[in-house]
């Protein structure tokens, strides 16, 4: 090779199409992550009634990447949080919610107990189930 010869492209001048042969994951996420994302909604439903039924949840919210389809990966997993849970039946319902699905790692939080920009961003971003 002569000097001044360039031979190949830095990560930042490949296409998105020359990307995704780069990062093969990618084209794994891109064909998996719709099926996943329909998956994660319908245990999320199922969280939720059972945390109405069996609890006395008020209200449940999915926030999260579950709430932001861009954001969604079939990495991602089912971030609940929960209103009117008894403070003392709270952990059992984290218990009951955890054993849902072997497929989604599911996190429930109390909106009282979190901080208050976590909170926010539930209020502002967070989906009712």
């Amino acid at each position: 090779m002569g000097r001044g010869v360039r031979v190949g492209k830095t990560a930042l001048e490949l296409t998105d199409e020359e990307l995704k042969q780069y990062h093969p994951a990618a084209r794994l996420q891109e064909s998996t992550a719709p099926e996943r994302w329909a998956q994660a909604w319908h245990v999320a439903q199922a969280a939720a009634e059972l945390l109405r039924r069996e609890f006395g949840a008020t209200r449940v919210v999915a926030f999260g990447s579950l709430a932001h389809r861009a954001w969604f990966t079939q990495w991602s997993d089912i971030d609940l949080a929960a209103w009117g849970i008894p403070p003392d039946q709270f952990y059992r319902a984290v218990a009951v919610v955890t054993g849902l699905s072997a497929e989604f790692e599911i996190n429930l939080v109390s909106p009282e107990d979190v901080h208050p920009s976590v909170r926010r961003a539930i209020e502002r971003e967070g989906v009712d189930l």
